[in-house]
């Protein structure tokens, strides 16, 4: 985005190289939205679904070129969008046919594309900068783009070599965490719930307060939760100690309507045990553990001889289980990454630094990132077009 910006903006009057580290651009592309390419969201304009140390950072760009901007580009691109609940996917379901329509245009705009270019360094000049890969090729440029993204999906591309070549130019980097990542929890039972998916709630919880809630489809793994729930929950945790996951598994209900659903079992399935009393009510599993927890030591206690203790109890841990939460997922996991350079170093109108005339960031290099949902996508567009389009009025002095 950020060279396609720099050439429609310069019309031909300047010479514009992506040098990528991998054998093609584009691989993380691909791997979006389930392969789909959630590429954009009708919200998406607002830093309000952003995070990094100053959210606020993000708005003039999300501005200057916001989701209409990005709809109208891409549908000039051949993108042909479908809208599901506020997030906007191609008409194909197919992420491919994204990076194709940005490789079309790049080719149309005669953007040079240099693969297998891996930048070992990047030194600033009197008139410019000098570009060196590790196998020793050098290059020179009059303007910079740093768009590398952060470390999340390495096997992708993004191995953080961008933290590494701004740290060397004299820029701060916040630090990093992975983001938008499964999380994990501590519990014996983990184990006994792997591969069960709900629809229910899930708050992250910090000294018994719910510090976020969000609710939809989550999966039970081995070592704790995953699903777009989730995802979202992990980027509010923010170094936290002392976290707990609190799922709730019944979100339509208040607790004493929980209560009474129970009560009313009880009293219709009092000829079964506890092994089968949640039976068409949750897993078997989830309700073992529910019963368990409960202190219902033995599964062949008959369901008769519940108490309105246990039923209450049962009711209490269906609306409010918590688990204790170890941490994330790493780098492998993660969706995005958490902390990168110090926005406060950048110009967040061009993109450009502060103290490096001719140096410019954008996307996940910089300390932003959004919520799931075509957030990030969409910041990558915004701040890419943004840095490109002022990299290259730089060089042309144009206002």
């Amino acid at each position: 985005m950020a060279a396609i910006a720099c050439g429609r903006t310069s019309q031909g009057r300047i010479k514009i190289t992506v040098l990528e580290r991998m054998n093609r651009v584009g691989k993380k592309i691909p791997a979006t939205g389930n392969g789909r390419c959630n590429f954009t969201n009708r919200n998406a304009a607002s830093c309000r679904h952003y995070f990094g140390r100053d959210p606020k950072f993000a708005e003039a760009a999300l501005s200057d070129f916001d989701v209409e901007d990005t709809l109208e580009l891409f549908s000039e691109l051949g993108i042909f969008p479908k809208e599901e609940g506020g997030k906007y996917f191609p008409y194909s379901d197919r992420a491919q046919s994204v990076l194709d329509a940005l490789r079309f245009e790049c080719e149309r705009l005669g953007v040079v594309i240099r693969t297998d270019f891996d930048i070992k360094e990047i030194k600033k000049k009197k008139n410019g900068f000098e570009i060196t890969s590790y196998s020793g090729e050098k290059t020179a440029a009059d303007s910079v783009i740093v768009a590398c993204g952060g470390c999340a999906s390495p096997n992708l591309g993004s191995n953080g070599s961008g933290f590494r070549l701004l740290s060397a130019l004299g820029h701060s980097i916040t630090p990093l965490r992975p983001a938008l990542v499964q999380l994990r929890l501590r519990g014996d039972f983990l184990k006994s719930l792997s591969g069960i998916k709900i629809k229910g709630s899930v708050g992250l919880c910090a000294k018994g307060h719910i510090i976020r809630r969000e609710s939809g489809e989550v999966l039970f793994t081995d070592y704790g939760i995953s699903g777009p729930p989730v995802f979202q929950l992990s980027a509010y945790m923010n170094g936290e100690k002392n976290l707990a996951a609190v799922i709730d598994f019944m979100p339509e209900y208040s607790e004493e309507q929980v209560f009474s659903i129970l009560s009313a079992r009880a009293k219709a399935l009092g000829r079964l045990t506890m092994q089968d009393f949640f039976s068409g009510l949750f897993h078997k599993r989830i309700g073992n553990v529910i019963a368990g927890r409960a202190g219902i030591k033995k599964l062949s206690l008959s369901v008769d001889g519940l108490t309105e203790k246990e039923l209450r109890s049962m009711a209490r841990l269906i609306k409010a289980f918590d688990i204790p939460v170890e941490g994330t997922n790493g780098w492998n996991n993660a969706q995005v990454t958490a902390g990168g350079a110090a926005t406060d170093e950048f110009d967040g109108r061009t993109m450009e630094s502060k103290s490096i005339k001719g140096l410019f960031c954008c996307g996940e290099v910089l300390d932003i990132y959004g919520e799931c949902g075509g957030y990030n996508l969409q910041w990558a567009w915004s701040s890419g077009y943004a840095a490109g389009k002022n990299a290259a009025r730089s060089i042309l002095c144009l206002e």
